[in-house]
C-alpha cells in the first residue's frame, strides 16, 4: 500500500513572508500618520484647537486614535 505525502510548507512560507513584510509596511504607515497628526495638531494655535473642540492636552490621545483607532 502507498500513501501520499504532501506538504505545504514550502507553500505558506511565502505567503507569511508576505504577511509580516506586509504588517511591518501597516505598522510604518500607521506610524507616519500618528506622527504627521502631531505634528500637524501641535502647530494649532490654542484658538484653534479650540475651535475643534480640543485642549492641548487631548493631542496625543487623538493623534493616537487617528493612527491606531479606539
Amino acid at each position: 500500500m502507498a500513501y501520499v505525502n504532501t506538504s505545504r510548507a514550502a507553500i505558506a512560507r511565502p505567503s507569511l513572508i508576505g504577511d509580516v513584510v506586509e504588517a511591518i509596511r501597516n505598522a510604518v504607515a500607521r506610524r507616519k500618520l500618528y506622527l504627521r497628526t502631531l505634528e500637524e495638531l501641535r502647530a494649532l494655535s490654542d484658538r484653534d484647537l479650540s475651535d475643534l473642540g480640543m485642549s492641548r492636552s487631548m493631542i496625543n490621545e487623538v493623534a493616537r486614535e487617528a493612527a491606531y483607532g479606539k
